[in-house]
């Protein structure tokens, strides 16, 4: 059962000025399912987006980075909307993959009366299965005819693979004297692992930055965020997480990347982007733990990511969560694989919540299992690993590793 997993229903979704949305069901793997979405934005929209770095990445994908790269240009006139089916990923596909999404921006820009370049395609589900664009084609007319600033939650659903609920997140803030709105979705549950984690984001807001600095909150947001979580390690060929600003606030530009305004709406993006990864690690495939693991005291960042995910990465350590087994050597071993060079062991300290388990890389003399046994069977858990060589930390969040998530892999086609 998903950890402590807030019902997408019960969270109010500010509808973002500029942004409407449509779905449709095209039957693409599954009948009478939402599976076909639609974001049609305002001219003027800034775009920007981050991707996958597994090399075998979808045909969407270089797709959609080839239209950014225009969309940069002065000639271009903008990305105008974006389409994203579930039920088939579009990856190892071939030329033919890539064929079908430039088919798909094809198709919407003529309904639409744009350019195909001003079409940001997005495909999430099965790999190695050839994209039914006469269905989608076919969806695209309900889709538009569905169109609504109001169907966040409806466009959340039809994004969903595995997932068990939608995950949402919205939150209107003051910025320069004006209340903006962000508002996001995001799918994922299971092959979750950075850079990026394996998912579908798309964070829309209505303020208005230049397309410099929207980057540049995208870049930010994502690293604190989706790129702080892992479920099993495995990156996607499909990731994406998209930030647009369609400029309707009332407002003046940001500019200025160490203003006040800059700030206040890089963080408020941040927290948007941070609850929706943390949801997809709730959502993970199986998962009946939510862990939190602190890296404190390292050389640099990256050394205590490093560190962190090779705690989180590791099936032993995983499973023994999923047993509420303080086996807590299992962590130990994690930590001197990470890779991390010139490594002291003794000067290492874990911690399960406030109970300290290991002083100076080893048992302390102090620690009793019972106290370990409490922490493990809690459904939420901070693992906090103190290396003794720096001023530098680092946070992530994972999940353990249950019999579910087996099945749920093994049945994932039928």
């Amino acid at each position: 059962m998903p950890v402590n997993l807030p019902a997408a229903e019960s969270i109010t979704l500010h509808p973002v000025n500029g942004v409407r949305l449509g779905i449709a069901k095209a039957n693409i793997r599954k009948p009478d399912r939402k599976d076909l979405l639609v974001m049609l934005l305002a001219e003027g929209t800034q775009v920007s987006g981050v991707f996958t770095q597994n090399r075998f990445c979808a045909a969407p994908v270089l797709v959609c980075r080839e239209h950014l790269h225009r969309a940069a240009t002065a000639e271009h006139s903008g990305i105008r909307a974006l389409v994203v089916n579930t039920g088939c990923a579009n990856a190892g596909t071939g030329a033919s993959g890539l064929l079908h999404s430039q088919q798909t921006c094809e198709a919407l820009a003529q309904l639409i009366k744009v350019k195909p370049d001003q079409i940001l395609p997005f495909s999430t589900g099965v790999i190695m299965e050839p994209l039914p664009i006469d269905r989608i084609v076919a969806g695209l007319g309900p889709c538009l005819v569905d169109l609504d600033e109001s169907h966040w939650l409806s466009a959340a659903h039809s994004i969903m693979t595995t997932d068990t609920q939608a995950k949402v997140s919205s939150r209107r803030v003051e910025v320069a004297g004006a209340q903006i709105t962000i508002t996001g979705m995001a799918k994922g549950a299971g092959m979750i692992h950075p850079n990026m984690a394996t998912m579908l984001g798309f964070v829309a807001t209505d303020v208005r930055i230049s397309a410099i600095l929207l980057k540049k909150v995208l870049d930010y947001a994502s690293a604190q965020s989706f790129n702080c979580i892992s479920v099993d390690g495995d990156t996607s060929t499909n990731d994406s997480f998209i930030l647009l600003a369609t400029g309707k606030a009332q407002m003046e530009e940001i500019s200025n990347e160490h203003s006040q305004a800059y700030l206040t709406f890089r963080d408020a993006v941040t927290m948007v982007a941070i609850e929706l990864a943390q949801l997809i690690v709730r959502d993970g495939e199986g998962a009946t733990k939510f862990i939190t693991i602190d890296i404190e005291a390292g050389k640099s960042v990256e050394e205590c990511r490093q560190v962190a995910f090779a705690i989180a990465h590791s099936p032993l350590t995983k499973t023994a969560f999923f047993a509420s087994d303080p086996n807590l050597g299992r962590i130990l071993a994690a930590v001197g694989y990470s890779g991390v060079k010139d490594l002291d062991q003794n000067g290492i300290d874990l911690y399960l919540e406030d109970v300290l388990v290991v002083k100076g890389g080893g048992r302390y003399s102090g620690y009793q299992e019972s106290e370990g046994q409490r922490v493990m069977k809690q459904s939420e858990i901070r693992v906090r690993v103190v290396l003794n060589r720096g001023p530098a930390q680092a946070r992530i969040w994972t999940c353990d590793l249950s019999h579910e998530y087996v099945t749920i892999n093994a049945d994932y086609r039928s």
